[in-house]
């Protein structure tokens, strides 16, 4: 009985050709077969074999690029209804809205997807497909959820309205998590839209993990991952969030920065008390708070707290050597963002990021502009922001700066002081430890697997920036201990992305060049 033969095969690599064909009986089959072996069967198909540069498979970019090109305003319409979804923690509707949807996503493109859920948590969104004979799975880490959001600062008055706009020459989509991080997971979707539509095959077992709560900290992202650590364990999680070198180019980053929060708040009168009558007599607790905080870093920015830098762990010379191949682009950024001078006694930035910092996020005391009031304030309370390197311990460096408050004289309290308390003490600081902290991670970054996602994210555009540690952060640590693997970072937002602040927005140049990346990633071995 013959056989009808298709047109032609599909190219597997030079040397080797898939074959699909229906027998007379309608009866499906698939064969892999070598060039000289088909030549033999089929001398039909002789022409289109010799062309085979002309005739091979697309690469993953190309696939990637052809399908972008084609479908631009189609895909700029899907994202902006996939941010048009608002997703910030205080609604939890909206993030259950987005969850389903991207499970729904994930299953149009033939993906077994369902929802990792924990009480009072929103769900992460799990999507997994399997490949015959994989010898490797690969995870893809990102988030849906977004910051909160005051409409009055957003151009037009929506954080949930998208708007392209084109600025200086480049178009822009603005909404919340343009940037971070909804562009991660539309980046991935259309890649594999892209790779199905090329008939590009996956080689790796492929992964999806998206949460729903990375912007609240991650305080139940372990314990998800552990209860379902079969399903998200990986040779490697790909964690695709955050922004590209400021220079533009593709960056791939091998860690972040932990982090820490304290709240400090000081006390003065139990009331307003009118600053004419009482002035320089009553404490000022506004005044008290910012002598204490200016005590804790130098002129140059460097921390003075004892023992801040004590216990970080040294670079490898191969990251030095990365680091020193990167771009500098201090003067760029001064520039941009109308910086008469920086911190850090004349080191670069990505120096500095390797480093731990304490930051103030925002003082509170009193009433400024139109309501302000002759008064001394009761209280002052300030949020400190503290970014750690490997090697320091998040409880540690919290203990640190408590410690540096009570030799500054104050009595430490953790829940709101009495009268008795304010009586016997002259200084007293309420200290409420973010418990929702977590420590850096870095993953070497000569290990196989790592230089297997160098070589993918080059094939797409190089040179590679290639980083030790991203200055923002990221519960890398949860998602190595509970999927028992190693994280490496690949972001493509634009670093201007206004990311956490009004007027968020993604270049849609980033978009399109993400969605190549993603797809050179998907299609690894």
């Amino acid at each position: 009985m013959t056989s009808a033969w298709p047109d032609h095969p599909d190219i597997i690599d030079s040397d080797t050709y898939r074959i699909e064909w229906c027998d007379q009986q309608e009866m499906y089959s698939v064969a892999m077969i070598s060039r000289w072996r088909l030549y033999a069967l089929c001398p039909s198909l002789l022409f289109l074999l010799w062309l085979t540069p002309a005739l091979a498979a697309q690469t993953p970019v190309e696939a990637a690029r052809k399908y972008t090109e084609t479908k631009k305003p189609e895909l700029v319409q899907q994202f902006s209804e996939f941010l048009a979804i608002p997703n910030v923690a205080a609604d939890p509707a909206d993030l259950r809205r987005n969850a389903d949807l991207l499970v729904e996503m994930l299953k149009k493109r033939g993906a077994d997807s369902r929802l990792l859920s924990f009480p009072g948590a929103p769900s992460v969104v799990f999507g997994q497909i399997n490949v015959p004979g994989a010898k490797h799975t690969i995870v893809f880490y990102a988030h849906y959820d977004g910051q909160p959001v005051t409409p009055s600062e957003w151009e037009g008055g929506s954080a949930f309205t998208p708007v392209i706009r084109e600025v200086d020459g480049v178009q822009r989509v603005y909404a919340r998590s343009a940037g971070d991080d909804k562009a991660a997971i539309f980046a991935q979707l259309t890649a594999l839209d892209a790779l199905q539509a090329a008939k590009i095959p996956l080689r790796a077992n492929i992964r999806f993990v998206w949460e729903g709560e990375e912007e609240a900290g991650s305080p139940h992202l372990e314990q998800i991952l552990e209860a379902n650590r079969d399903l998200v364990h990986g040779d490697v999680w790909l964690v695709c969030d955050g922004p590209v070198d400021q220079s533009g180019k593709q960056t791939v980053v091998f860690g972040a920065r932990g982090d820490a929060h304290l709240e400090i708040t000081v006390y003065g009168p139990h009331h307003g008390l009118h600053s004419g009558h009482y002035g320089n007599w009553a404490p000022n607790p506004a005044m008290i708070l910012a002598q204490l905080l200016a005590g804790m870093k130098d002129e140059e920015g460097h921390v003075l707290v004892p023992h801040f830098y004590d216990g970080i762990a040294p670079l490898t010379p191969a990251e030095k050597e990365a680091l020193a191949r990167a771009p500098v682009n201090d003067r760029m950024l001064m520039d941009a963002f109308w910086l008469g001078h920086v911190d850090g006694a004349g080191a670069h930035l990505l120096e500095l990021i390797n480093q731990p910092s304490l930051n103030i996020n925002g003082i509170s005391s009193g009433q400024t502009g139109a309501r302000s009031a002759n008064v001394i304030p009761p209280t002052a309370t300030a949020d400190l922001d503290l970014r750690l390197v490997v090697g320091i311990d998040w409880r540690e460096q919290q203990e640190r700066v408590t410690d540096y408050i009570r030799s500054r004289g104050y009595f430490i309290v953790d829940l709101e002081p009495t009268r008795e308390i304010l009586l016997a003490h002259a200084k007293v600081a309420l200290v409420v430890r973010d418990p929702a902290s977590y420590n850096a991670v870095r993953t070497p970054m000569d290990l196989p697997i790592a230089k297997e996602v160098i070589r993918a994210v080059e094939s797409v555009r190089a040179p590679v920036v290639l980083l030790p540690t991203m200055g923002g952060s990221v519960p890398l640590g949860a998602m190595e201990r509970a999927a028992q693997t190693r994280t490496i970072t690949v972001p493509i937002a634009n670093y201007d992305d206004n990311q956490h602040a009004a007027n968020e927005n993604l270049r849609l140049q980033n978009l399109w060049d993400g969605v190549e990346t993603m797809a050179a990633l998907l299609e690894m071995e």
